[in-house]
Order: C-alpha cells, then structure tokens, then sequence
C-alpha cells in the first residue's frame, strides 16, 4: 500500500526560532553589479583620453628616474586596494554631490589646462588626482571619497616633485649626511675634512688624500620619498579594523592618529638610516680604500640599509600598537557582545546588561539581538 502524505496545517507550521533569520532575508553582501561598471569604464575612457600624454610622459619619467621607480608599482598596488576592498567601497556609495564634484572637476581640468601652457608637469600630473576625486564625488558622494582616500594619497605620492623643490629638499640631506659622516669618523679617530658635501680622508697605505662626494644619489631622497609611500601602504594594511562599528570613536582616533605617526616616523628614519649608511662607507673607505664607495658595495649597502629602515618602521609600528585601546579585550568585538554559532551558520547576539532594577524581587535585564 501507499503511503499518505499529510501536509500539516498552517497554524501547526514551527514558526521560526528567535534570533534566527529566514534564509531568503539574510542581508545580502554589498558587491558590485554589472549596470554599476558603466560609471567607472566611462569615466577610465574619458581619463584616458584627456591624459593620455601626460600618463604617457609620467609612465617614460618613472621608467629612467630611480628616484621615483617606486611608482612602476602604484598601479598595481592601488589596484589590489580597490579589489581587496570591493565590497567596502560598493556600500560606501552615498548619494552624489554633482554641484561640489562638478566643481572639482572643473578645477582639475583649469589646471590641466594651466600646466599645459606652462609647461609645468606637476601641475598637470597632480591634476589627474585632483580630477578622480572630483569624479568620485560627483558620483558616489563623500563617502566614497574617503573610502578611496588610501588609493588617491598613494597616485599622489608617485607624482614627481618639481626640480627646484626636489633640490631644496637633496642638497640639505647632502649636507646633514656628510656632517654625520665626519662626526662618526672623528669619534674614531680618523683625520677628516669637510667642504660642503666633500670629505677628504687619508685611507691607509695612501700618500695623498681622497674625495668622498655625498652626491645627489647618495643623498637619502630617493629612500625618504619610497619609504613614506611604503608607509602608507604599511599603515593601510595594518590598521586595526572595525567593521562592526564596535571599538567607538576611541578607536577611530586611534586609527587615525596611528596611520599619521606612522607615515611621519617614516621621514626621520629614512634620513638616520641614510647617513648611517654615509658614515659607514666613510670608515670603509679609510681602511679598505675610497673603492668601496663604488661598485657592488654601494649597491648592496643601499639595499641593507633600506631593509633596516623597514624594520625600524615595522618596530615602530609594533610599538604604537601596545597603545590600542581594544588590545586585550580582543578586537572586533565590544564589550558584552559574543558570538553564538549554531549548526553551520554563525550568529551574532549584541547583549548588553542594564544595570539591575530591582522592583518587588524581580531583576530586569536588556537583550538586544542583531
């Protein structure tokens, strides 16, 4: 015989279990769909088009310039940001601004145009980031703006300085790592003179003085300028997160004045490495000959010394983390919240206890649940 089935009634149906959501009402996770890409190809294409020269120029400079060779990788470092943080930066979409992004956009085109008949190339180049973030709140609002803050900072950070700045800034650093040269070797004893970024030493077995030149190259720029980007990406990827909103404004300061800490720390130790480095090639050269100021030395002690500097930074960064204020209490997770995880599904219940009220013999808790 076959068998019956009995199909229960409506209001014998078990209704589902507190705290539990039905599968089709689960919040779907923010991603970016195919009618939202329109926006960003368009907008890829008519950069293209109005930068096209200048990108071409800025991709050629930092190819020949090794003191901006860092910025070969900006592309694809600012690129894994925006694909490691899709999902953030889709439901940071907020609504438009067009009367203050139109605004921007004209001011990065005035530049455009600026620099273009003054030839002047870091206007131009700053204005295409000027020109993104304009676009970015015209459309998305300022929300997205700040979710894409990281990737704009970066582009800004791999534009080249004008000349007349970019030498203000060396011909010091010239002059502080040789003045830290000659002091370290005089504290050894070894006869030294200084003129400007010259020093003349006697190295041993030798009847005439040789010329150390701290030249433009040995000068420390090119290490401050790629260590400072190298910290921003650093504090971007080690920022303590908060996605659930749970560590208060506490941790928002804090996060934010860790990321600054962070990236300012980066311009002294690459100047102390740097003359660190100087000071050593001084010594060398007393005892081995003015030979190991060439060469396979200079190189490798220049990667040495960069490897240190990281290392410094990465300490530092280590340090300003025992400050955290949500270190020891775990992070992710505020106070009285836990995680209950039932089944194959995971479920968070935020349960906050009120101070207890007491009326008759009876003790009143609060139970929220997300």
């Amino acid at each position: 015989m076959g068998r019956a089935s009995v199909e229960p009634l409506e209001s014998e149906k078990p209704e589902p279990r507190a705290g539990r959501h039905p599968r089709h009402l689960e919040p779907m996770p923010h991603t970016i769909s195919a009618r939202q890409l329109w926006k960003p190809l368009l907008v890829a294409a008519a950069v293209a088009f109005a930068y096209w020269g200048v990108l071409a120029r800025l991709g050629r400079f930092w190819w020949e310039d090794e003191n901006y060779s860092h910025g070969l990788l900006m592309p694809f470092v600012v690129g894994y940001i925006l694909w490691a943080g899709r999902e953030k930066i889709a439901s940071a979409a907020d609504r438009p601004r067009a009367a203050w992004g139109a605004a921007t956009v004209v001011a990065a085109l005035l530049a455009l145009w600026v620099g273009t008949a003054g030839a002047e190339l870091f206007t131009q180049r700053m204005s295409l980031v000027l020109l993104l973030a304009g676009v970015c709140i015209y459309f998305w609002g300022w929300r997205m703006l700040r979710a894409l803050f990281v990737p704009l900072v970066l582009l800004a950070l791999a534009v080249p300085i004008p000349s007349i700045v970019f030498n203000k800034i060396a011909f010091p650093l010239q002059l502080f790592a040789s003045q830290c040269a000659v002091f370290v070797m005089r504290a050894l004893n070894i006869t030294v003179l200084r003129e400007g970024n010259v020093i003349e030493l006697y190295p041993l077995g030798s009847l005439t003085t040789k010329r150390l030149e701290v030249v433009e190259a040995c000068s420390g720029i090119r290490s401050l300028m790629t260590l400072v980007t190298l910290a921003v990406v650093f504090a971007y990827f080690t920022n303590p997160s908060d996605e659930d909103g749970s560590g208060g404004k506490r941790l928002a300061r804090y996060r934010v004045w860790r990321a600054l800490l962070i990236v300012v720390a980066a311009v002294p130790i690459a100047i102390i490495t740097n003359a660190a480095r100087v000071s050593g090639t001084g010594v060398l050269a007393r005892y081995y000959g003015t030979e190991v100021a060439d060469g396979f030395f200079h190189e490798f002690s220049g990667w040495v010394i960069y490897v240190a500097a990281f290392l410094l930074l990465f300490a530092f960064g280590w340090l300003i983390d025992r400050f955290n204020p949500t270190r020891g209490g775990g992070t992710g997770h505020g106070d009285g919240e836990a995680v209950v995880t039932e089944g194959s599904e995971s479920h968070k219940h935020s349960v906050s206890t009120e101070a207890p009220v007491v009326a008759a013999t009876s003790t009143a808790m609060s139970v929220k649940e997300s």
